[in-house]
């Protein structure tokens, strides 16, 4: 079995990732906020 030593791990995929889902949440949260503002300003 391979050496492992603790803090070596590469997570530039992961941080990546990790930062392109925020982002989409990010964005989501504030297009259903707008989509809500809208709805009750048209009374639907």
């Amino acid at each position: 079995m391979a050496d492992h030593t603790h803090g070596e791990m590469n997570a530039e995929v992961q941080e990546h990732t990790f930062e392109g889902f925020v982002k989409f949440v990010g964005r989501s949260i504030v297009f259903i906020l707008c989509l809500l503002i809208f709805i009750a300003l048209v009374n639907g």
